[in-house]
């Protein structure tokens, strides 16, 4: 399977994103980033295509989860489109089935459409694995045990990074 790539557009009341290849921890970066954003803006929708989505791994997922936690707190819609049996029995797996609309069809992604930049810090990457994790165990109580020694590593080596950059 390819890496990921993940392609974002918009801002003010809608967002699209597309997402080719294996969505994981390591082009989740720019959708961390994303759901940030929307957190200090008012927006209508995000429209997100999963149509070349070869899979996706929990970090990557998470931050979906946290993109529609923050659509939820101001009524804003989010749809996935065009999720293939996998990327759904992913999403379905980690409880996320009711936080997102599920639909087939287009995505426009807009005219200022780049390829989100994936280059992280060591820092950053493993902030975002915690959060992703985090955020997957606040929204399905079942997470908690699939997660919990995923946090406390993460955490743990987030400390030690912490640790070497003071």
């Amino acid at each position: 399977m390819g890496n990921g790539c993940v392609i974002i557009s918009g801002s003010g009341d809608a967002y699209a994103v597309k997402v080719s290849g294996r969505a994981t921890f390591e082009c989740a970066g720019p959708m961390r980033s994303l759901a940030g954003e929307l957190d200090q803006t008012s927006f209508q929708r995000v429209d997100i295509d999963l149509g070349e989505c070869q899979g996706m791994d929990s970090t990557f997922m998470g931050i979906l989860a946290m993109i529609a936690l923050r659509a939820k707190k101001i009524s804003a819609c989010i749809t996935i489109y065009n999720a293939n049996d996998l990327n759904k029995n992913l999403l379905f797996g980690l409880g996320l089935k009711k936080m997102f609309q599920f639909a087939d069809g287009e995505v426009a992604v807009g005219a200022d459409a780049k390829a989100a930049d994936n280059t992280v810090s060591k820092i950053e990457n493993a902030t975002t694995v915690l959060e992703a994790h985090k955020t997957l165990m606040d929204v399905d109580q079942e997470n908690v045990k699939k997660f919990e020694n995923v946090v406390a590593f993460v955490q743990k080596d987030l400390d030690k990074l912490n640790d070497t950059q003071s």
